[in-house]
């Protein structure tokens, strides 16, 4: 049974930062703010969508919180512009508008709002209202990640990694990676992992593959539990520790990740570390077989028919 590892350069999983840019403390109480934001004011106009927005101070109300942006952005505020077109691109208070939100973003972006260069780039990354184009993406997930945008910079890192709008570079993928990974960002932990483990653009070198592995597991990432397993298991840059690999297949397994519920499967029918017990094991492989992981089948119906 042979023990499997998953070396896959996983995408990073993209979500949206809400550009909600933090005010100086103001020693106004809501009247007086609402005074002067309907007088012109473009920072109370921002500070009221944002407490509308976020429900400070007054109920949580979507839709006055648009207005308000709006008359700030109307006014060229680049906070309420990016704010705006977030709120077109999840539909808060409005019908969900990709194209609004692209707009809004763009004329945020062009004033140096970074949060609105990423979400502008994943607009293009997943062709959000616009024709998928990962050029445009790279360009403005650049913007963003040379203003220390975490997320972007992983991104960059999985678009070099891939060559996705760029000629495929190792050694940039992996100078993008250790940004984000710097700042905790755990799939850059993790592809750092891999890029260690499998020599891409480094000398192979088990040891910072782990190191990089377990910073990531240890942010719950299940596929770095599971090749910490696997190296564990295999005394792949560490001393083979047949408990320390059960325990961290377990955690992935319990993430429902199958080749972790494989292994730990064949840890209980070899008996490493654990006594052996064919019950688990074949428990372990049916799991991984409802996880559609074929030798995870292969096993149980062999098992099943002793």
């Amino acid at each position: 049974m042979p023990l499997l590892k998953n070396l896959f350069i996983n995408k990073i999983l993209l979500f949206l930062v809400v550009s909600m840019v933090s005010l100086s403390a103001m020693a106004l109480d809501f009247n007086e703010t609402q005074r002067l934001a309907n007088q012109g004011d473009v920072v109370s106009q921002f500070y009221i969508g944002r407490m509308y927005s976020q429900g400070e101070g007054v109920r949580q109300d979507y839709t006055k919180a648009r207005e308000w942006y709006e008359k700030a952005a109307n006014q060229g505020d680049a906070s309420s512009q990016a704010n705006l077109g977030y709120i077109y691109q999840y539909g808060e208070g409005v019908r969900q508008d990709y194209t609004k939100a692209r707009e809004w973003y763009e004329k945020a972006a062009n004033q140096g709002i970074a949060e609105a260069q990423y979400n502008l780039g994943l607009i293009y990354n997943n062709g959000n209202g616009v024709r998928q184009d990962y050029t445009k993406a790279r360009e403005w997930y650049e913007k963003a990640a040379n203003q220390g945008i975490a997320q972007a910079q992983a991104n960059l890192g999985v678009m070099y990694n891939d060559g996705e709008g760029v000629r495929q570079d190792y050694t940039k993928a992996r100078e993008w990676y250790e940004k984000a990974a710097n700042q905790g960002i755990a799939e850059a932990q993790y592809n750092l992992g891999l890029m260690y483990n499998n020599g891409n653009a480094v000398r192979q070198d088990y040891a910072k593959a782990r190191e990089w592995y377990e910073k990531a597991a240890n942010q719950g990432h299940a596929d770095a539990q599971f090749n910490l397993g696997v190296m564990y298991h295999k005394s792949e840059g560490v001393r083979q520790d047949y408990a320390k690999a059960r325990e961290w297949y377990e955690k992935a397994a319990n993430q429902g990740i199958a080749k972790a519920q494989f292994n730990l499967g064949v840890i209980y029918y070899h008996g490493e570390g654990v006594r052996q017990n064919i019950a688990t094991a074949k428990e372990l492989f049916g799991k991984a077989c409802d996880n559609g992981f074929q030798e995870g089948c292969d096993n149980y119906r062999k098992l099943n028919q002793r």
